[in-house]
């Protein structure tokens, strides 16, 4: 395959993306408002409640069953290492940066959390098909990198439905805690704090020791039913994490895959209830425009009103698309090695290529749900789409010629 060949490959769902995000822009100006930002809160969830769960099941369901899931094993493992170097990393940008407190989470979800869904549904099978291929057959590549890019997705919804949701929602959190933190009505009279506190020294001064003690005891009781508190407050928050719709539909698609009768009741032209999962696929098939659409609805806002440096947005990118590439290239090598991964070069471009993808699209809809960062994510996302048409090809060729 020719590099014009291979860059017009990559570049085709950069472009659609970037495209699609122009359209979503125009709709939410106050020429047609057709977009206004009640209606992407609105669109964002039902994204989150019914398109990429049915994305997410429908995809994982169709094209994976459980020999797969065994033989593969390395990929979960391939894909939470580039949450770990992206957070890692992005964890030092922060760091040396220091950006404003609500966005230094939306930094790490990005640098980690990868387009793992519709950029390789369209990279993947688009390069079996060109000419020249270095996958062999164009169809026997075409179905089999589906299930690796299916799988892929449904193990990066789990990863990003619980890492990176946890990140912005936190990120929500405390912002909404600063936000309230600022506002004079909501802030306690410190002047009444002061005397309060001073006439609880007094009384602590005069009080006699049995009743210090009988205070000691009380204050320890509190403080060991707080650290309990927090602890059944994480737990219950990761359950509510973990019990999300995405999370949800990514554990039933696995179960529906490996299970040969399950599978057989929704899957196949004989099979009984063939038209819920033609439904399903049907509501899946909404997710990725409209996650677009958002996103180019926020972008309106966000080069305005982003709060981002043109540092910050250069280490993004040179965290997204020149360290994390090259580590890929030494973790999927060694894998190799080591005999972790098939001996087959296309599920280890799929690897490869798992390390250089832009961020995650949900992103976005995360941040719409918490009402935070919406405007910094759109312009983070409007870059680091534009230099992926470049990175994408790039790396795309390094990574063929290294492994073919």
């Amino acid at each position: 395959m020719g590099l014009l060949n291979l860059f017009e490959v990559a570049s085709m769902p950069i472009l659609q993306v970037l495209i699609i995000s122009m359209l979503g822009a125009f709709m939410a100006t106050d020429y047609l408002k057709l977009l206004p930002p009640d209606a992407r809160k609105y669109m964002n969830k039902i994204v989150f409640m019914a398109f990429t769960p049915s994305l997410v099941f429908a995809s994982l369901a169709k094209t994976v069953n459980f020999q797969e899931i065994i033989s593969w094993w390395f990929m979960p493992v391939n894909i939470g290492l580039t949450f770990l170097f992206g957070a890692s990393f992005g964890w030092i940008v922060v760091k040396i940066l220091k950006p404003e407190p609500y966005i230094r989470n939306l930094i790490l979800a990005v640098c980690s959390s990868g387009n793992l869904g519709n950029i390789l549904l369209i990279i993947i099978p688009a390069i079996c098909k060109e000419n020249g291929s270095p996958f062999g057959d164009a169809n026997v590549c075409s179905t089999v990198g589906l299930s690796y890019v299916s799988y892929s997705m449904a193990v990066g919804a789990f990863y990003i439905w619980t890492y990176t949701f946890h990140l912005i929602r936190s990120a929500g959190v405390k912002y909404k805690a600063s936000l309230e933190a600022e506002d004079p009505k909501k802030q306690p009279n410190n002047d009444l704090e002061a005397d309060s506190k001073s006439l609880l020294l007094t009384g602590a001064e005069q009080a006699d020791t049995p009743t210090q003690i009988e205070d000691v005891r009380h204050e320890q009781t509190i403080e060991l039913k707080t650290q309990w508190g927090q602890v059944f407050g994480i737990l219950h928050q990761l359950g509510e994490e973990l019990m999300s719709p995405p999370v949800v539909a990514a554990l039933l698609g696995f179960v529906f895959g490996a299970v040969a009768w399950l599978r057989g009741i929704l899957i196949g032209e004989s099979a009984p209830l063939r038209v819920i999962f033609d439904s399903i696929t049907l509501l899946g098939d909404g997710t990725i425009p409209c996650i677009t659409l958002i996103l180019g609805g926020n972008l309106t806002l966000g080069l305005h009103k982003a709060k981002l440096s043109l540092s910050l947005i250069v280490a993004v990118i040179i965290v997204k698309y020149v360290i994390l590439p090259m580590i890929g290239i030494g973790v999927v090598l060694g894998a190799a090695r080591l005999g972790f991964v098939p001996s087959d070069p296309l599920f280890r471009f799929v690897l490869m290529i798992q390390f250089t993808l832009p961020p995650a699209m949900n992103i976005g809809t995360m941040t719409q749900l918490y009402d935070v960062a919406q405007e910094e994510c759109s312009v983070l996302f409007l870059w680091t789409y534009l230099a992926a048409a470049v990175a994408l090809t790039g790396w795309s060729t390094v990574f063929m010629w290294i492994l073919t």
